[in-house]
């Protein structure tokens, strides 16, 4: 079916769920300003019926929103989901056990999608199964449209608008944040850790097009420009930002990233490592990992309160041929409050900027799909994206 086809332009799947109630809010106010087709899904009619109550309080015309019964292993509710709208938003992990299907759902339907994935094997598994489908079809598939990984991808592409283009570029991001995480979240993570024995090591360096794009090796070390230790994250944002290198020539021909959390105090460094290190450790067993699990339930998460005293800042250093550039991409709070905000106004982009958009279908980063279109559009809601040195 045509866009203009579509009983909807915007579905939330798993709008019961934490993340997911963020997000329908989020769009509830956007649709305030201009409105727009949506509706919300997941599992239980009656839960979701319970959202959409709470979602009039904060635009009433919510009280007409569809409501669309689906589950992620309903492969038949999944397609009418998909085939009804233009842009499928999800929430529902951990998505390597959850994801899948609708992804393939989507690409049947001719219909854009957008998730909060952080997990390597997820999204390696779609490239590797799903992107040629996806390109055939002009859907754009993007994974990872939360704080994982917007602010470190846009991030470092506003970082390399900044220097001079066809040279050499190094950049290294270097994030620092406070909040806590929701049941997802933690299930999601566990998942991930647990894998990491089983997971393929996709090349350190790599040629594109007569371009070189590589990751830098990882060190932890005292950053003197910013006054803390930074340590390596062991997370997919590097994967991400060294994929839209290799797709985008706006990197340079030869491109170096490095990824790092930045911390104060040494000591509090050593209790990072190690607490980490036990999780991933305990992760490996599947019995610790059971256990682990139970720690925090999918749908739980942090109090308005404490999301409200939450930040990021993620400071990125780029240098090219005797010039330097420091930017900033910082919000508030990152793993909820923001991480709504960005897929959702990553499915906006996609349902209503696509004159802007000159990418081709696939499964893409958010760089490559909506790039500067969405840096505008984050920047409108308060996603700063700032210039701090340039020499």
């Amino acid at each position: 079916m045509s866009a203009s086809e579509r009983t909807h332009d915007i579905v939330v799947f798993g709008a019961t769920g934490f993340t997911g109630r963020l997000a329908a809010e989020y769009l509830a106010r956007k649709s305030l300003e201009t409105p727009f087709k949506w509706a919300l899904a997941g599992r239980s009619a009656a839960r979701l019926a319970e959202v959409r109550a709470a979602l009039v309080a904060v635009n009433p015309a919510c009280a007409s929103l569809a409501l669309i019964e689906a589950s992620s292993d309903d492969a038949g509710s999944l397609a009418r989901m998909a085939a009804a709208s233009r842009v499928v938003l999800t929430t529902v992990g951990p998505y390597a056990e959850h994801g899948e299907p609708l992804v393939a759902a989507c690409i049947e339907s001719g219909t854009h999608y957008v998730d909060i994935t952080g997990e390597p094997d997820f999204v390696d598994g779609l490239l590797d199964r799903h992107h040629d489908a996806a390109r055939e079809r002009g859907v754009r598939i993007v994974n990872c449209c939360g704080f994982d990984s917007i602010p470190h991808d846009l991030g470092a592409l506003f970082t390399v608008r900044q220097l001079p283009s066809g040279e050499p570029i190094t950049v290294e991001g270097f994030v620092r944040a406070r909040g806590t995480f929701s049941g997802g979240t933690w299930q999601s993570a566990i998942g991930a850790m647990g894998n990491l024995r089983g997971r393929a090591k996709r090349p350190r360096e790599e040629a594109t097009s007569g371009r070189k794009v590589r990751g830098i090796k990882p060190r932890i070390r005292h950053e003197s420009s910013l006054g803390a230790w930074v340590c390596p994250m062991p997370t997919i944002d590097p994967q991400i930002v060294l994929r839209s290198a290799r797709a985008l020539a706006a990197y340079g021909p030869d491109f170096r990233y490095g990824h790092y959390v930045q911390i104060r105090s040494a000591v509090t460094l050593a209790g990072l490592v190690l607490g980490v290190g036990a999780v991933v450790a305990l992760a490996q067993i599947p019995p610790a990992r059971d256990l682990m699990r139970k720690v925090r339930g999918s749908g739980e998460g942090p109090s308005a309160e404490e999301r409200a005293s939450s930040y990021f800042k993620v400071t990125f250093v780029g240098t090219s041929n005797g010039r330097r550039v420091v930017t900033q991409v910082s919000g508030g709070d990152p793993g909820y409050t923001e991480t709504s905000k960005m897929v959702a106004e990553s499915a906006l982009c996609l349902a209503f900027d696509q004159d802007r958009l000159s990418s081709p279908g696939g499964v893409l980063t958010p760089a490559v799909a909506m790039g500067e279109v969405l840096i505008e559009r984050l920047q409108k809601v308060g996603i700063r994206f700032e210039i701090l040195e340039q020499s």
